[in-house]
């Protein structure tokens, strides 16, 4: 297998000689050599074909029972010095790392096919575009990376005779968990995953490049690399505004990127169009304003609570040509079902362990479908796709929304006074536990941008990186923190979410064109009531009022907890994020 790069060569050959495989396939993107992977995948069990009637070109995957999500205490960043991983990353030294993986990955394709991935992060060819060589020994990897990025020889065509491309090596050996590793090797644009097959630890261009290696290269090349949802809303005059926001898991963030806007906005003429659901690529253009690109082509989504009202877009994008993983097999109609997806279980069904799923089981509880089961499913199919979803330069960003699930403490939106308090807002993003299954309910884990499972190298610097990047920015965007969890005192939702955050977005919109007024608080700008529009909303102008109030006591302990987080990077914290603390405090008192 010849290649016009030197360093896809090199690549090859060595983890050829590593990994032993019995042969070599290059994934070229054709239509013919797809469909005879997936013939051969369902000829050995790795992969069921679906009613091809109901669900044309969709395929169901089970993963090993001890391989169902990402595994962040597996997962490490591999550099020459600990203090570039930084203290909030699983750190490992490099050369130890390569050492250690060397045993493993030894030997462990024998008897396997190598396949050779070249893959697009962004539309081939695009100015924002990075290029990756996946190897790889599931077909499962396969499928998965041709529905979320741009496989085959074009990429290759595009990379030329270039040694810049990322190196990702996935070998699925034994599925053993103590010799599980997802290593990241940010000084040498490397990725290496062993033993998993499960997506998020072995679909290399997501999290591993996407967003670890990518946020490195951003630091050292000028732009952001960030684990945020990009929406394009347009006004009833049709012009659209871009907004890309961030949130850390199970703050709705899928559920805003393909967000419904209500009966009432939507008559006037409002839309919001889709352009990425979960990782976005930011630069400066030339204007001195900030363009995103989802560097993705599909979306890798949570089946569980995936249904006809909490997200019909992201449904209707399942329908064809779709692998799902982990989810129930109905086996009255050989089709796919999953908790929250309707209220009508299969009666004869199969879960995702591949045992049968009785009534009996489901009246004790037994789920199932996987909590984290998935579907992988192209973006073109989405009903509200944008677009310039594939436009090679971006759309440009208005607004930057942060956000996460706090019962008392955030009001339900507030905008940041100016860029560096924007930052300051993002740095200290956080969640409270829901879950009794994680232990204590109602601690705070501080998420700062989502990206603290995903930032590939260290937190201080990966900040102080952000605080540059406002001197390049001449038309910044506003940056605004979002709550659509305020609860009272019996724990139930003070605001209804879903299609009616399109209510807040509006006020948001408004803002950074100025036509919208705003009341300073202690921590930022939050809206007069009278602003957020309530039209075909069972709420009053109090209620929100209520969602808008800013509780000084809940925010001196807020403060506190924040010092403690910041605290972890030592010296590492930028002196502006320092001051931003300090105007809290004293804004505070």
């Amino acid at each position: 297998m010849k290649f016009q790069s030197k360093g896809v060569q090199q690549f090859v050959d060595e983890s050829v000689a590593l990994c032993t495989p019995d042969k070599v396939v290059l994934i070229d993107g054709s239509e013919e050599q797809l469909e005879a992977l997936r013939a051969e995948a369902v000829s050995t069990g790795e992969m069921i074909k679906l009613n091809q009637e109901l669900l044309p070109g969709c395929y169901l995957h089970r993963t090993a029972v001890n391989d169902v999500a990402r595994v962040e205490g597996r997962t490490f960043i591999c550099t020459e010095k600990q203090e570039d991983a930084g203290p909030t990353n699983n750190w490992m030294q490099k050369d130890e790392a390569y050492k250690m993986l060397k045993e493993i990955y030894k030997g462990a394709m024998k008897g396997r096919t190598m396949y050779v991935i070249p893959y697009s992060m962004g539309a081939v060819g695009s100015p924002f575009s990075k290029i990756g060589i996946e190897l790889t020994d599931s077909i499962y990897v396969v499928l998965n990376m041709v529905i979320m990025t741009r496989v085959g020889q074009k990429v290759l065509d595009t990379l030329g005779d270039s040694d810049d491309f990322v190196r990702g090596l996935h070998a699925k050996a034994d599925i053993d968990e103590e010799k599980r590793y997802i290593c990241q090797f940010p000084e040498d644009n490397t990725i290496m995953s062993v033993n998993s097959g499960y997506g998020g630890n072995v679909l290399l261009g997501k999290k591993c490049f996407a967003l670890r290696i990518a946020s490195y290269l951003g630091r050292q090349e000028g732009w952001l690399a960030e684990h945020m949802l990009i929406l394009g809303l347009e006004k009833p005059n049709g012009e659209t505004k871009y907004i890309a926001a961030a949130f850390p898991s199970a703050c709705g963030k899928t559920n805003l990127a393909m967000l419904i806007p209500p009966e009432e906005f939507a008559k006037k003429g409002y839309k919001v169009h889709t352009v990425g659901d979960d990782i976005a690529w930011i630069r400066v253009g030339a204007d001195g304003r900030m363009y995103a690109i989802n560097p993705e082509n599909g979306f890798f989504g949570v089946a569980p609570g995936t249904n006809a009202k909490s997200n019909p877009n992201a449904l209707a994008s399942t329908r064809k040509n779709t692998i799902f993983t982990n989810v129930v097999l109905n086996t009255d109609n050989n089709t796919v079902w999953w908790e929250g997806l309707d209220k009508n279980p299969p009666e004869h069904a199969i879960d995702w362990k591949g045992n049968p799923w009785t009534a009996e089981d489901r009246a004790n509880g037994v789920k199932g479908a996987h909590p984290n089961s998935r579907f992988t499913a192209p973006a073109k199919n989405c009903p509200c796709i944008s677009d310039r979803f594939e436009d090679p330069q971006g759309v440009p960003l208005d607004a930057i929304i942060f956000g996460g699930r706090r019962a008392k403490t955030a009001p339900l939106v507030y905008e940041a006074r100016d860029w560096n308090h924007g930052v300051f807002v993002g740095s200290i993003m956080a969640s409270e536990t829901t879950a009794a299954a994680s232990g204590a309910v109602g601690v705070v884990r501080r998420d700062p941008m989502a990206m603290l499972p995903f930032c590939g190298y260290n937190m201080g610097d990966y900040f102080a990186h952000w605080i540059e990047m406002g001197d390049k920015v001449t038309k910044k965007p506003k940056f605004f923190n979002v709550n659509w969890f305020r609860t009272d005192e019996e724990g139930h939702f003070l605001w209804p979410g879903f299609g009616d955050n399109m209510r807040v977005l509006d006020w948001i919109i408004r803002r950074t064109e100025g036509t919208a007024d705003a009341v300073e608080t202690p921590i930022g700008y939050v809206p007069n009531p009278e602003d957020i529009n309530l039209e075909g909303l069972d709420m009053t102008t109090e209620d929100i009022a209520n969602l808008l109030t800013v509780d000084k006591t809940l925010w001196k302990e807020d403060a506190e907890n924040i010092e403690g987080f910041y605290a972890k990077l030592g010296d590492k914290l930028p002196k502006a994020l320092r001051k931003e603390l300090d105007t809290l405090k004293a804004n505070l008192e």
